[in-house]
């Protein structure tokens, strides 16, 4: 997860520093990080140790998929559409959330101070990134309600 996240953002820094920003590449970049994040947490919440609820992954999904959709529509009736900073720190709140449960999912075994510390710590984060999730998507909804009423 650690390498996909520093990887991506690589990419994007590239892209926009050095060219060449293409129309492909501006709505696959997001769909694989969609896929990547999504993926991740529907892969995770069988694990039962990690905090995560059916309802939370449901929640992160859902928004991926709304404003995925509200991008398209917004974008085809003729309007810039981009991400902002909100759905930015959604997303690296949600990768930090990933790698401190796969953290947290390696400790399990040892005999560690750092086991007892982490999954509280992990759970925190996890309610605000779900929060935070469902903040974005409710901005990301005012402001296509906003453009295209």
């Amino acid at each position: 997860m650690t390498v996909a996240v520093i990887t991506d953002w690589l990419d994007g820094w590239w892209a926009r520093r050095f060219g060449p920003l293409t129309p492909i590449g501006r709505s696959l970049d997001p769909l694989a990080d969609k896929v990547l994040v999504c993926g991740a947490f529907i892969f995770l919440l069988p694990v039962e140790s990690t905090g995560l609820h059916p309802w939370m992954v449901t929640a992160i999904v859902g928004r991926e998929l709304i404003v995925t959709g509200l991008r398209g529509i917004v974008e085809s009736a003729g309007h810039q559409f981009p991400a902002d900073w909100f759905g930015k720190v959604k997303m690296v709140l949600q990768c930090i959330v990933l790698i401190g449960i796969l953290l947290h999912q390696s400790l399990l075994g040892l005999q560690s101070p750092w086991v007892e510390t982490l999954q509280p710590l992990v759970i925190s984060l996890l309610w605000i990134c779900v929060l935070t999730t469902l903040a974005s998507m409710c901005q990301y909804l005012w402001r296509a309600w906003m453009l295209i009423g």
